[in-house]
């Protein structure tokens, strides 16, 4: 049962996939952040993560490269309250949106939805554009390859995409595992 505010929990637990990214402040740290609150105060399960990578700024170009990474995790939460829940994590992060594709310290998309669509003001599901972003579907595909969506699996979709300045900055996909047990 929620205690804080939280949306109910219903009994059936749905796969997600997630895409985390950021280009000013801590950005490593606040995608950590979000990882691990997910999982303290929603009953979130973090499946895999992939490695954190730097990518040139999509869209708005002249601003730093962003850390970009994506997450598969199991939750109860529809996904009207997962994406209330994950701007919740935004907003107390003092995210700060100027632009539709600018600086941010943190950007947290719910991707993939299991068995979900939605056309929506504030959620559409798939995540509409993620197979025209390298930033996404790399990450995504590390995670996710064989996952069929529109037509292809992810991997295919990340084989289509122009990867030009995209690299990896981390080993594995416990770099926010790291991040976490550096600051206990």
């Amino acid at each position: 049962m929620s205690t804080r505010n939280e949306p109910a929990l219903p009994d059936a637990r749905s796969r997600v996939w997630l895409g985390l990214g950021g280009n000013i402040g801590e950005v490593k740290s606040n995608m950590a952040s979000a990882l691990l609150r997910m999982e303290q105060e929603c009953g979130i399960h973090i499946v895999a993560v992939s490695r954190l990578y730097s990518t040139p700024p999509w869209g708005e170009p002249d601003q730093p490269d962003f850390l970009n990474a994506c997450a598969g995790i199991e939750t109860s939460l529809s996904p009207e309250d997962l994406i209330v829940f994950v701007k919740s994590i935004e907003k107390s992060m003092k995210r700060n949106k100027t632009s539709r594709w600018g600086p941010r310290n943190i950007d947290i998309d719910l991707l993939i939805y299991e068995g979900e669509t939605r056309d929506q003001d504030k959620l559409e599901l798939p995540h509409p554009r993620m197979w025209e972003r390298a930033f996404v579907m790399v990450p995504l595909a590390e995670i996710a390859a064989g996952l069929s969506f529109g037509g292809k699996t992810i991997a295919g979709w990340a084989s289509m995409t122009d990867a030009t300045g995209l690299k990896p900055v981390s080993d594995d996909g416990d770099w926010w595992r790291q991040e976490k047990e550096e600051r206990v």
